[in-house]
């Protein structure tokens, strides 16, 4: 399976934000989602790209975009890398059943257990606008999100 493409209607899910928050992406309908997957917490090129992301966060937010990071860490384990890092957007545990929502979106890498470093991008009707799929060992940084996110303002913009 290989990543959802791009005017693929983004699979709805829910997931934890903390022990008892959930995170729906059905309520994010109408405004811009970037949806950040990585593997796992504390590694040394997830922590530098969710870094990443919350140093540019206001960038995001230009847009009206919501971030999300998912990974298959439980949500206690989100909280305390969250904490440590002063990430200021929710980390989504796609913990149990183990990676569903990265199966769901073709990112699930089964050989190494963990979801591949996966980005989408959707619109406000809930549709995939952009993916990118990097090397597990490459932080994909920002720029494709930005430019996904410009587009998505062009084309929500009346002519």
């Amino acid at each position: 399976m290989s990543a959802l493409a791009a005017g693929t209607a983004a699979p709805d899910f829910e997931l934890k934000s903390t022990p008892d928050q959930s995170v729906r992406l059905s309520d994010f309908r109408g405004r811009p989602v970037i949806l950040a997957f990585y593997p796992a917490d504390w590694s040394p090129i997830c922590t530098d790209q969710m870094a990443l992301y919350n140093e540019i966060l206001p960038e995001f937010k230009r847009f009206q975009a919501a971030l999300f990071g998912i990974s298959i860490d439980h949500a206690w384990c989100h909280l305390a890398f969250a904490q440590s890092r002063n990430l200021h957007f929710p980390l989504l545990a796609d913990f149990h059943p183990k990676g569903r929502v990265a199966q769901t979106y073709g990112v699930y890498d089964d050989d190494i257990g963990m979801s591949e470093r996966a980005l989408f991008v959707t619109d406000g009707d809930g549709k995939i606008h952009w993916s990118y799929v990097a090397p597990i060992g490459v932080n994909p940084g920002a720029d494709g999100i930005l430019t996904a996110l410009e587009s998505v303002a062009h084309v929500a913009v009346p002519a």
